[in-house]
């Protein structure tokens, strides 16, 4: 599994570079603030949602420890899409929410 710290992922926003961020916290965990323009989908309707994700694109996997983020990137990596789990999640986070 490929993993990223919070700082790598807050350098590559600096740097504005595009990144596809999921979110996997549940609605009200995000509610109290997430990267900007990562997209909530919980961890339970990951599979159910997996669909939405192109296959062509990388998605950096994000949730509050790093513990749900690891498992939904897991998930996915076996469905065949470009994941990568940011390590810490969000309580390592220290860049910008909204």
């Amino acid at each position: 599994m490929k993993e990223m710290t919070a700082k790598e992922v807050e350098a590559l926003i600096n740097e504005v570079k595009l990144l596809n961020i999921i979110d996997v916290r549940e609605v009200d965990e995000v509610a109290e603030g997430k990267i900007p323009g990562a997209i909530n989908i919980p961890l339970g309707l990951v599979e159910f949602r997996m669909h939405e994700l192109d296959k062509s694109k990388e998605y950096i996997i994000v949730c509050r420890s790093g513990g749900r983020s690891a498992r939904a990137t897991q998930f996915l990596e076996d469905q065949g899409h470009k994941v990568i789990n940011m390590q810490g999640g969000m309580l390592s986070w220290e860049g910008k929410i909204e």
